[in-house]
């Protein structure tokens, strides 16, 4: 396991979004997918979770039902939406343009200026 980076305002939408796009998951589990999928380099909290799920559904970008969670506990699921597709889609070409950005910015040398 590396070290972890803490992560930039704005992301935890976006890692919330492309966990639950994997599949179906209640809270614990995104914070498990998030782990999962970065490496474990990002940890989210469950205090920054649960608001960030819930206002994810208030907007209409996730869609939450009742369930039985692998350990036979009623567990909240959530599930993308089809505008959180296409939220998901949206920003991850903006970061994706962002970060080649900035991969180019940090890659210049002075004799190329």
């Amino acid at each position: 396991m590396g070290e972890q980076a803490q992560i930039l305002p704005g992301t935890l939408d976006l890692l919330i979004l492309k966990a639950v796009s994997l599949g179906p998951l209640h809270g614990y589990g995104v914070l498990l997918r998030i782990a999962q999928i970065t490496a474990s380099a990002l940890m989210i909290e469950q205090g920054a979770l649960y608001p960030a799920l819930f206002r994810l559904v208030r907007q209409g970008l996730l869609k939450a039902s009742w369930g039985t969670s692998e350990n036979n506990r009623r567990a909240k699921f959530y599930e993308l939406t089809a505008a959180g597709r296409r939220r998901l889609r949206e920003e991850t070409d903006g970061w994706n343009r962002l970060a080649v950005a900035i991969a180019s910015a940090l890659a210049a040398r002075p004799e190329e200026i």
